[in-house]
């Protein structure tokens, strides 16, 4: 079992490392990539996973409710918590709700459950990603539309992958493996992305970070194990929840902060440090689901 917990996890902070290392030696701004990345490389991703036959939606229905019930409810439950911590409820909340389901979520499921764990990953993914560029920006902006989320890239790519689906179309070959080819660019630079990321963090508001970085995946692997029971999920989807649960802040809570002026150096070290942490969360809670669900 060690011996298989490493396995998965190695890689992923092999090349978040190797990401870390460059952005030591070399300053580099990301904000390119990772904006081709967001708008290229990953809906050719979910366009290529969700468009195949073999993808059934239904299959996924329970699998996405308890994504939005831990999401959502990480939420509620931070909210006190950041009243008790006599912290801002927005400085605190949105990154203990919205995990890092992409840079290391959508590796770390396939790592530990195969490429049969991609489309279950990405339907989390997009539930994660659409209430961050809803309800998350809404919370720091009141004056937000709402509907700016059906423009994203993201989005849109998941509606026509789904249409491909139910309508039974046939993607030619000579269009379906560009797609494919763009898509595994993702993974690998949302991982080196982070690496570049945590090289250039501020942990000066390390103690704000530390409570971010530990309330973010005990809140939701609580969650998803009270939810099991209830949702009664195939075995490979309650790992992929429990392990949904357990991930850590996602960059992009740093970002929205940025923008809009939510304390961005104390949400840089609740991020940075809960990706840190994960290299003992991750672990751990590899350690209780593989033998129960993988």
């Amino acid at each position: 079992m060690i011996i298989r917990i490493f396995e998965i996890v190695f890689p992923l902070f092999a090349v978040v490392s190797a990401g870390f290392v460059y952005g030591y030696f070399h300053k580099s701004d990301m904000d390119v990539a990772n904006r081709i990345n967001i708008d290229v490389f990953v809906p050719a991703l979910i366009f290529s996973a969700l468009s195949n036959q073999a993808f059934d939606l239904a299959t996924y229905g329970k699998l996405a409710l308890g994504g939005l019930v831990v999401v959502l409810g990480s939420g509620l439950l931070a909210w006190p918590l950041a009243r008790l911590a006599r912290a801002q409820t927005n400085t605190l909340v949105p990154p203990i709700m919205f995990c890092n389901s992409g840079n290391m979520g959508l590796p770390l499921q396939v790592l530990a459950f195969g490429e049969l764990a991609l489309p279950a990953a990405l339907v989390l993914f997009l539930i994660e990603n659409a209430l961050h560029f809803t309800l998350g920006i809404r919370m720091l902006d009141h004056h937000a539309r709402w509907w700016i989320v059906f423009r994203q890239p993201m989005i849109l790519s998941a509606t026509a992958a789904l249409v491909v689906s139910f309508t039974g179309t046939q993607v030619p070959q000579p269009i379906a493996l560009p797609i494919e080819m763009l898509g595994k660019i993702a993974v690998p630079l949302m991982l080196f992305s982070l690496g570049v990321r945590l090289a250039g963090a501020d942990f000066s508001e390390w103690r704000i970070g530390l409570l971010g970085a530990v309330l973010s995946p005990l809140l939701g692997v609580a969650l998803a194990m009270l939810l099991l029971p209830l949702l009664d999920l195939a075995p490979m989807q309650a790992g992929i929840l429990l392990m949904f649960g357990a991930l850590p802040p996602a960059v992009l809570n740093f970002m929205v902060a940025e923008r809009y002026n939510q304390e961005p150096s104390k949400v840089a070290s609740i991020v940075m440090l809960g990706n840190l942490m994960a290299l003992a969360f991750v672990p751990l809670a590899l350690a209780y689901v593989l033998p129960r669900y993988g």
